[in-house]
C-alpha cells in the first residue's frame, strides 16, 4: 500500500464554533519523505492596529511563566545514540526515536526524564523508517510507521500500545491509503473509540479519504470528501490550500461549511480560534498578524524579523511561537525562541539558542547544545496562569 505525507495544522472542539486552521500547501513527495511545503516566511511586523495589543518588550520566560511546569531530558540515550522526542505523554515521559548503537536499526522508545523507559518498536535503517502521527488518549498511544521496500515501494502501518498497562504494541492496520500528515497536532485523532486520519484519494480530481479504525482493530471505514482536506479537532476538517486561496472548514457531523475570508494580498494559516495572517507584497511578506476568523481582534505579533517555529497557530488558542535569527526555525540551531501570549498581550523570551522546536498536546519542547551535550527542554503550556 502506498502512502504519502505532507504538512498542515490544528482546531477547536465546539460543535458549531469550528476550528479555523492554517492552510497548508499539499504535495505527495516520493518515499514518504515528510516535507514542509513552500518557503519559510520571514516575519516583519509593524506595530499597527490597537496600541493596547502591541507588546512593549519581551519578558523573560522565567518571569512570565514562573509557575509553569518544566522538565529536561538528556539528548543521548544511556547506550550512546542521540534521542529525539516526538510526543510527550506527560511532562516527565516522552516517546521518541533513537538508533541502535550499531546504527543498523531505528528504535521507538518510551523514555522518562530519570532515564528509565522501554523499547516499543525497532525497524531496519535500510528501510528508511519514520514514526509519525503520535496521539494518545486514556493511557493509549497510537502512531504511524512508514518504511520503503527494496524495490522502492512505500508502506504505512498504524500501531497502538496501552502504555498504562504495559502491554506490548500491536498493529491496528496496514490499510492506510495514501496517508497525508502535516506535522501538526491533529495528524491523527482518537475519537469515539476510533483512530482517524486522512489520505489522498485516488483519481484525477482532488479528493480526500477520511479513514478510521477501531482501537481494538478491525476493518477500516472510509468516507470520501471532494477537495484537499486535513484533520482538525474532531469532527472538523480544514482545507489544504495554496497561495491566497480562502481557507474552508467543514464539520463532518453537521455538514456545516465555513469560509475564512482574507484580502487578496494576504495568506492565511488558521488554528483554533485564531488565524496567522501574512500580508505579502512584490518583495515578499511585509507583516504577519493574528486575528479572529471573522477578521476581528487583529494583533501584530513580532516587532522585528523572525520565522514561525511550529506548524500549529496559537497553541492552546493562546501562544504563537516563533524564532528570530534563523533562516529555518524547524531545522537550524541557534534560534532565539520567542512566543506571543494572546492572553497577556506580551512577548515572551524563551531561550536564545534553541535548536529543534516542536509542540504537541499542550507541551512545547526544544533542544539546546550539540551531540553529547544536547538537552531537550519541555514546558507544559497548560500550567501557565
Amino acid at each position: 500500500m502506498t502512502g504519502a505525507r505532507v504538512r498542515a495544522t490544528a482546531g477547536d472542539p465546539a460543535a458549531d464554533r469550528p476550528p479555523h486552521r492554517r492552510a497548508a500547501r499539499m504535495a505527495v513527495p516520493p518515499g514518504l519523505v515528510v516535507a514542509l511545503i513552500g518557503a519559510v516566511l520571514l516575519i516583519v511586523l509593524s506595530p499597527t492596529g490597537d496600541p493596547a495589543a502591541v507588546p512593549t518588550g519581551p519578558v523573560p520566560a522565567d518571569q512570565a511563566w514562573a509557575g509553569a511546569r518544566r522538565a529536561e531530558t538528556p539528548g543521548p540515550m544511556p547506550d550512546g545514540p542521540a534521542y529525539r522526542p516526538g510526543y510527550f505523554l506527560t511532562l516527565d515521559t516522552s516517546v521518541g526515536t533513537a538508533p541502535t548503537p550499531d546504527g543498523r536499526q531505528l528504535r521507538l522508545v518510551s523514555r522518562a526524564t530519570d532515564g528509565t523507559g522501554r523499547e516499543l518498536r525497532r525497524l531496519p535503517i535500510t528501510s528508511s523508517p519514520q514514526f509519525d502521527g503520535f496521539v494518545a488518549a486514556d493511557g493509549r498511544l497510537a502512531w504511524a510507521e512508514s518504511t520503503v521496500g527494496s524495490a522502492g515501494q512505500a508502506r504505512v502501518r498504524l500501531w497502538t500500545a496501552d502504555l498504562a498497562r504495559g502491554d506490548p504494541p500491536r498493529e491496528l492496520t496496514a490499510d492506510t491509503g495514501a496517508v497525508a500528515f502535516f506535522n501538526a497536532d491533529h495528524d491523527m485523532v482518537i475519537a469515539d473509540g476510533r483512530l482517524h486520519w486522512v489520505a489522498v484519494a485516488p483519481g484525477d480530481e482532488p479528493a480526500t479519504e477520511i479513514r478510521s479504525v477501531a482501537l481494538t482493530g478491525g476493518p477500516v471505514a472510509v468516507r470520501r470528501e471532494r477537495g484537499a482536506w486535513a484533520l482538525d479537532r474532531w469532527p472538523w476538517l480544514v482545507s489544504v490550500t495554496a497561495g491566497v486561496e480562502p481557507v474552508r472548514l467543514r464539520n463532518l457531523t453537521t455538514g456545516v461549511l465555513i469560509t475564512v475570508k482574507s484580502a487578496p494580498t494576504e495568506q492565511l494559516s488558521c488554528g483554533g480560534t485564531w488565524c496567522r495572517v501574512s500580508t505579502v507584497s512584490g518583495a515578499g511578506p511585509v507583516n504577519i498578524d493574528l486575528m479572529r476568523p471573522d477578521g476581528s481582534d487583529r494583533r501584530p505579533v513580532v516587532n522585528g524579523v523572525g520565522v514561525v517555529s511550529v506548524t500549529d497557530v496559537a497553541l492552546l488558542d493562546r501562544f504563537e511561537v516563533y524564532a528570530v535569527g534563523a533562516a529555518d526555525a524547524s531545522l537550524t540551531a541557534g534560534q532565539h525562541l520567542m512566543a506571543y501570549d494572546l492572553k497577556t498581550r506580551r512577548t515572551v523570551d524563551i531561550v536564545p539558542d534553541a535548536g529543534v522546536v516542536q509542540a504537541r498536546a499542550g507541551v512545547l519542547w526544544w533542544s539546546t547544545g550539540r551531540d553529547e551535550a544536547t538537552v531537550w527542554h519541555a514546558v507544559d503550556l497548560r500550567t501557565i496562569g
